[in-house]
């Protein structure tokens, strides 16, 4: 194991954690005015509609399986008799699909975006970036499918699990873990962490309040009185 991949999958996952929750505090505090998802639909709406839902949706999807698959406890799995390859089978079909279709929304919003004058000429650098970022981690996602069909026992899907535990849970050896993990999962994991280094400074902070907004299903009636 190098100094650069302990550094990549030891070390950079709490610099993108540490960015991602202090950058985008700070941003709130000091510029809430840009916190806003800063829709184009006034401007352009073509296949907004569409693309839009299908890539929320995917986003959505991947990101909680994600989570679940990668923070559920390896003895929780086995508990419940569900066999290590079983895993990775579903794993493969539901980020597959997710996957899918967080990929067709985007390469639909990218083609809305850059094939109208005035959405390009609104569309920052930083947009295009995050968009592209998040257009290769996609894919690099879906690339690792190919990988994880070639060894089914769900052997590498379960040191992938140790890392990112492992990461959560501040122990120092997760990076030995993933040492001989394929190339795709390394990229795909790189990219994956930077993505929460490009929040804070990008409308991806938008995120957070879609998280805010399930408070307001505990709120109680507004009342309005009639005149």
């Amino acid at each position: 194991m190098n100094y650069l991949h302990q550094f990549l999958f030891g070390i950079y996952p709490y610099i993108a954690l540490a960015v991602f929750l202090l950058g985008s505090l700070i941003r709130f505090d000091r510029e809430q005015y840009s916190w806003r998802s800063e829709s184009s639909q006034v401007l352009h709406t073509g296949v907004l509609r569409l693309g839009s839902p299908l890539f929320h949706v995917g986003v959505i999807g991947l990101f909680f399986g994600h989570a679940a698959g990668l923070l559920t406890p390896v003895w929780v799995w086995d508990t419940l008799g569900i066999a290590h390859s079983v895993k990775q089978l579903v794993a493969m079909v539901a980020g597959g699909m997710m996957g899918t279709l967080a990929l067709i929304g985007l390469v639909l919003l990218l083609a809305r975006r850059f094939a109208s004058d005035r959405l390009r000429k609104v569309t920052t650098l930083r947009d295009k970036v995050v968009l592209l970022w998040i257009l290769g981690t996609l894919l690099l996602g879906l690339t690792s499918i190919y990988s994880s069909a070639s060894h089914m026992d769900g052997h590498m899907m379960v040191l992938l699990m140790g890392w990112a535990q492992h990461v959560v849970t501040f122990r120092g050896d997760a990076a030995a873990l993933i040492v001989d993990a394929p190339l795709v999962f390394k990229l795909h994991l790189f990219m994956g962490m930077s993505l929460f280094v490009l929040f804070p400074f990008t409308r991806l902070v938008h995120v957070w309040s879609g998280f805010g907004a399930v408070s307001y299903l505990g709120r109680a009636f507004q009342l309005v009185r009639s005149r």
